[in-house]
């Protein structure tokens, strides 16, 4: 009998380790197929994301007449290079160029400051009507782009503004987005810096100065990339404040492709392929720069 009871509790324990592993394989067979599912909905996102950019790279790689060939050539062979050639020779694009990174450069660099100052005054410094400030801020972020076009160009040219970079630079320094992000950034802070460095007779430019700027950083970079991005890809006021050729910005002149002489569908891709080419690099920079900090932050605290 003690061996027949033996034998069963062998079986038995048998019995529950092939069912742990029979409950293993099945939990790591779902997990591949969620994984497995995973990826193909991320790489399906992915072509849908990156289907338009490649098409318009292959279209600045052929000619006219390959453009409209049917089936597409997916990797044409060999690549036509006179699309690029020509946006160089026969179109103003570097003076765009020039005039674009210009003043998105101009307005990024000056918003960050003074964005960043405005958020540390809304967030640190107590004045009567700091909440009536913030509020208009609010207010003025409901306000349509389109509803101020006419009311800006009649102001600028009645200073003599218009056809000039100031046209370009001074009014998106009037947009409050910027100081409202810099404030919610800043009031994660804790007062007891502030106040160790009042202490230490600090006044609040030098706190701004030596002790916010630095920790906002990761703020600043996001900030800097809203705001460059937001100016590059600027259309509708560029081309009602500015009417000469040497003003004119890449938005601009790549929309007036089109109307010189009907559609170079292979010069108009590859003018939009040169005029990601800048905003995409300082993107990538400007994200390492970001996730770095970020992670230094995090190992700080």
């Amino acid at each position: 009998m003690a061996v027949i009871a033996e034998s069963s509790a062998v079986g038995g324990r048998q019995d529950l380790k092939r069912l742990a592993v029979d409950h293993a394989r099945i939990r790591t067979r779902q997990r591949r197929l969620r994984e497995l599912a995973r990826h193909l909905a991320l790489g399906l996102i992915t072509f849908v994301l990156v289907a338009p950019f490649y098409y318009v790279f292959l279209a600045s790689l052929k000619d006219s007449h390959a453009i409209f060939q049917y089936p597409p050539e997916l990797v044409p062979w060999p690549p036509f290079w006179g699309n690029y050639a020509n946006v160089l020779s026969h179109t103003n694009f570097l003076r765009w160029m020039f005039n674009t990174l210009f003043v998105a450069t101009t307005v990024t660099v000056l918003k960050v400051f003074l964005d960043s100052m405005a958020g540390y005054a809304l967030a640190k410094i107590d004045f009567t009507g700091r909440r009536a400030v913030f509020l208009l801020m609010l207010i003025l972020l409901m306000v349509p782009g389109g509803a101020l076009i006419v009311p800006l160009w009649s102001l600028f040219n009645s200073l003599g503004l218009i056809d000039t970079y100031f046209a370009l630079i001074l009014p998106p320094l009037a947009n409050p987005l910027g100081a409202i992000l810099m404030r919610q950034f800043i009031l994660g802070l804790p007062r007891d810096l502030e106040n160790a460095a009042r202490l230490d007779g600090l006044n609040e430019f030098q706190i701004y100065w030596r002790i916010v700027l630095p920790l906002i950083k990761p703020g600043l970079v996001v900030l800097a990339v809203i705001l460059f991005t937001d100016q590059f890809m600027s259309f509708i006021w560029p081309l009602i404040a500015t009417t000469s050729d040497n003003l004119i910005v890449l938005t601009v002149g790549v929309a007036s492709l089109r109307a010189h002489g009907g559609v170079d569908y292979g010069l108009w891709s590859a003018s939009a392929v040169m005029s990601l080419v800048p905003i995409a690099v300082l993107f990538f920079i400007l994200q390492r720069q970001f996730l770095a900090r970020s992670l230094a932050g995090a190992l700080k605290q």
